[in-house]
Order: C-alpha cells, then sequence, then structure tokens
C-alpha cells in the first residue's frame, strides 16, 4: 500500500492524518506507527504494511502535534501516556504513545463515530436485559481487541435509546461518544476532566446517576469503590480484563489482600448483576463476530460465590442449557437463565455456519469437549444429555 511522500517538517502532523485516513478507508481496526518500521494497519486480525518508515525526529514531531497540551509533561517524565485523537475529517483513535529500546512508538485503536447496535454486532438479547439491571456490578470481560468496549458502549447506547436515566462515565480515555438522546450523559475523562479516578467516583454518587460507567477496573479500590456504589442502589458497568466469566470473580479477588477476599466475595455475591466475557471469531465470510461466555448472578451462582465454590461456576453455567433441535440444527438451547459458555456459543456458531471448525478449535475454552459434541456425544454438568 502506497502513500504520498512526506511532506516537511511543519506538515508531519497533516502527512499523519493521511496515514489514519488511508487506514480507516482500508477497514483497519488498529494503527502501528514506531520508528524505524513501516508503519502498518490491523485489518481483520492481520497486519498490512505501509511504504512509510518513520523517523524519530517525524515521530517527534507527531506526537509534538497530537499530544494534548496538559498530557506532555506526564509524557516526558513517564515516557508513555493514553489519550484520544481526533483526526479532522477521519475519526477518533484511543491512543497510546510509549518508547520502546528509547524509540517513539504509537498504536492507535479507531473508535467508530456511530455505536453499532445489537443486530449488527451480533450480540445476544440477554446483554440488553443486563444493561436494564436497576442496580449492581455488570462487568464485560476480555482480553485486549476482544470488542468488549465497543459491546459495553452498545450497552450504553440500548439504555440511551430506550430509557429516561442518567449515566455517568469515567474513562482513560473517552472511547464512544454518545449523543444524548432518552438520557442525560456526562462523560469525563481521566487527567482531563479529572486529575483522580477515585475523586471522580466520589463525586459521580452526589451526582444522582443511575448508571456509573467505569472504563476499566484495575484495582482494589476501584472495585471496593464500585461495590459500595452497587450497594447504594446504583448501577455501575465497566470492564476488565479476564479470559472467561467463570474466573473473573477469582480474579477480582487477588486484587484484595488475602484477610479480605471473604468479606469482598460476600459482598460480590450481593453485588455482581453479571459478568460477561467475550473473543472475537474470524467467520467464514470474512467478517468477525463476537462469542461471549455469559455469567448471570442467579440464586445457584450467588450460593457458590459465597460458599467460595468457584470452581462450581462453569459447571452451572453449562447446566443452564440443554440440546435441543432449533431450526432444524442442533444447538444449546437456553432454559431461561441467559447464560451460556464460551464452548456453548462457539458451538453454536459452528452449527449455524457462521464460523468454520478450524476457528472453533482455535477459539474453544475446551477444545476436547468441543470435538465430543460435535461427534453427537453431549456431557455437561449433568451428564451425558444426548
Amino acid at each position: 500500500m502506497s502513500l504520498p511522500v512526506a511532506e516537511p517538517a511543519n506538515e508531519d502532523v497533516a502527512y499523519f492524518n493521511q496515514i489514519l485516513k488511508a487506514g480507516v478507508e482500508a477497514g483497519c481496526s488498529d494503527v502501528h506507527i514506531k520508528v524505524g518500521t513501516p508503519a502498518s494497519f490491523r485489518i481483520s486480525r492481520a497486519f498490512h504494511s505501509i511504504d512509510f518508515v518513520p523517523t524519530q525526529v517525524w515521530m517527534q514531531s507527531v506526537i509534538d502535534g497530537i499530544c494534548p497540551k496538559h498530557m506532555k509533561a506526564g509524557l516526558e517524565a513517564d515516557r508513555e501516556t493514553d489519550f484520544s485523537y481526533s483526526a479532522p475529517g477521519v475519526g477518533r483513535f484511543r491512543t497510546n504513545v510509549f518508547q520502546a529500546l528509547g524509540r517513539w512508538c504509537i498504536v492507535m485503536r479507531y473508535i467508530k463515530s456511530t455505536v453499532p447496535t445489537f443486530e449488527k454486532l451480533g450480540l445476544p438479547e440477554i446483554l440488553k436485559t443486563v444493561a436494564e439491571s436497576p442496580r449492581g456490578i455488570v462487568l464485560m470481560a476480555g482480553t485486549t481487541g476482544s470488542g468488549k468496549s465497543t459491546t459495553l458502549a452498545a450497552m450504553l447506547e440500548h439504555l440511551n435509546n430506550n430509557f429516561r436515566k442518567h449515566i455517568v462515565t469515567l474513562e482513560d480515555p473517552i472511547e464512544f461518544v454518545f449523543e444524548e438522546n432518552q438520557c442525560l450523559i456526562e462523560q469525563r475523562e481521566l487527567n482531563l476532566d479529572t486529575m483522580s479516578f477515585h475523586r471522580a467516583m466520589k463525586s459521580a454518587l452526589r451526582e444522582d446517576p443511575d448508571v456509573i460507567m467505569v472504563g476499566e477496573m484495575r484495582d482494589a479500590v476501584s472495585f471496593q469503590t464500585s461495590i459500595s456504589a452497587a450497594d447504594t442502589g446504583h448501577t455501575v458497568i465497566s470492564t476488565m480484563h479476564t479470559t472467561s466469566a467463570n474466573s473473573s470473580v477469582g480474579r477480582i479477588l487477588e486484587y484484595f489482600k488475602q484477610d479480605e477476599r471473604d468479606t469482598i466475595r460476600r459482598q460480590l455475591a450481593g453485588t455482581l448483576r453479571s459478568v460477561c466475557c467475550q473473543r472475537m471469531v474470524p467467520t467464514v465470510d470474512g467478517g468477525m463476530r463476537p462469542a461471549l461466555e455469559i455469567m448471570i448472578n442467579t440464586i445457584t451462582i450467588k450460593k457458590a460465590i459465597e460458599e467460595n465454590q468457584l470452581g462450581k461456576l462453569l459447571p452451572i453455567i453449562e447446566s443452564s442449557r440443554k440440546i435441543a433441535e432449533v431450526d432444524g440444527v442442533t444447538q444449546w438451547e437456553d432454559q431461561g437463565e441467559g447464560m451460556m459458555s464460551f464452548n456453548q456459543c462457539i458451538f453454536n456458531l459452528l452449527q449455524q455456519g457462521i464460523i468454520s471448525e478450524e476457528r472453533a478449535m482455535e477459539k474453544a475454552s475446551n477444545p476436547q469437549q468441543l470435538k465430543m459434541w460435535l461427534d453427537g456425544i453431549f456431557t455437561s454438568s449433568g451428564g451425558i444429555t444426548g
């Protein structure tokens, strides 16, 4: 992929914006730019390089031009920072600037201006019900690049289009910018609108919110503050980095000291509404589709958390579905609770012809179990079911 020759130094940001535009027009999700290496775009999970190799001088010029003034001192001191950048006529990007081997690097995630709908993303209807929770903690989990921020945005947009609520977001940085419809929405960015997450969270509780969206749960204080907010009747929606819904409770407890964990676990059992974990799976038509593991805090799930029987969470999730013929296709059918495991979701996507068996095996949490199901041997926590 070719681009025009770079202009003189005072035009570096303009040329940088041309790179971003080329990436967006090519359908990229991410832009990677670093000194001494051809700039590249991630398109459908694969990298595509372009005919431009940045120099340190060019990178410094670009960073000086795009980094917000109030963050430059921190970048100089820490050699890394996060912020959002809007390229004129192109769009918004979640931006991370850092150094590697003493050279500048920029990684940018393209944020689509329009929040995708549930239908376009292929999300299950249960997530609408989860988003509508009148109180409690709702977590969207997954690894970097799993699409969890987009799914969370779709959940908030569902509220915005259908309910009259007050939503306050605390983000680092802001990704999707919401246009108020039915909801009153304030979006606050760390280091721009507030200097402290903890101060902003405390203030949010005094701002008459119905829903508080926290960009990411990162430490014990984040979770403890969110538990307190949920205890007082608010809905707290956030993301976290875990690889499955059933393992998320244990991961949360790891943020706390050993002598605090029993108390936190009991508090979570009372305030947790749902944990949804997401993975992106390539489809047979060349697109991407989210596969989800969904855990709802049912009476059975709550009891397992209270009794510290975290190993029972996955079997409980799996036993909430039964194998059945749905429109002539063998699938794991929901029995009314809305839960499903990754393997059950991936099996259904495979049976529906949305993904290939190769991709299904790559993304399955338990490939051996998935292979048994494909061979017609259906097992769950309840034993042989078909």
